[in-house]
């Protein structure tokens, strides 16, 4: 595996089940976290970055199928149903509300990391620059489901603010001025005067800088508008 290696999150009620699943992903060179009931499995998606759920529909709290639901509101993560239940009616619907693959218990574990290594293959073909990462991960920027994480801790942004950095992040050390930050991160839909940019700067700068007086990430370039100074 890389460097970074992928993170999934097991969502599963049956400890022996998630241990078994857990031992073969770790020995495939894979992180795991680990989800017992629904409630736990959506606040460790909400805080942590991750590249792929297993997630059982039968859960305790709520349902699978809730669960992939709320996921699928903001993000493309690749999702794997786990399930007893078989019928061609049952696939259907999992694949309907937005999984990506379908296992039904029991299944063989050299066939599960088959799946899960393919499914990869597959959305990185698709997704090739899905997180952006910068000073040693201090800031990093999940594409796919709209992640800010500084720190290891996740950002709350605004839909402006995400754009606006997701703008400049993409091209470090390029200099943007207030119109084409207008263009580039609205499309040209966008309400107010240019001096109204400067404003979701100083807010976004107050997110994911350690000092916003002394700003690393997002540079002013006087007279003229703002680069991204993260490596």
């Amino acid at each position: 595996m890389a460097n970074n290696p992928k993170r999934i999150l097991i969502v599963e009620d049956e400890v022996k089940i998630v241990e078994f699943i857990e031992s073969y992903l770790l020995n495939s060179g894979y992180e795991v976290f680990k989800a017992y009931n629904g409630r736990e499995a959506l606040k460790i998606y909400a805080e942590q970055i991750i590249d792929m759920v297993l997630l059982d529909l039968m859960l305790p709290d709520i349902s699978g199928e809730q669960i992939c639901k709320e996921i699928r509101k903001t993000s493309h993560v690749p999702i794997i149903m786990l399930t007893a239940k078989s019928s061609d009616d049952n696939v259907i619907q999992g694949l309907d509300l937005g999984a990506d693959d379908y296992m039904t218990k029991p299944f063989s574990p050299r066939q599960m990391v088959a799946r899960v290594n393919a499914l990869f293959r597959r959305t990185t073909k698709e997704e090739p620059s899905n997180i952006l990462s910068f000073c040693g991960e201090d800031l990093v920027i999940s594409q796919s489901d709209y992640l800010v994480k500084k720190k290891g801790n996740a950002v709350s942004l605004t839909p402006s603010e995400y754009k606006l950095l997701i703008t400049l992040a993409k091209r470090p050390g390029k200099v943007f001025t207030r119109e084409e930050l207008i263009d580039i991160a609205f499309d040209g839909d966008f309400l107010g005067y240019d001096r109204t940019i400067d404003s979701h700067i100083k807010n976004l700068r107050g997110k994911i800088e350690d000092n916003s007086k002394e700003c690393n990430y997002i540079l002013t370039i006087r007279g003229i508008g703002y680069k991204f100074g993260g490596i």
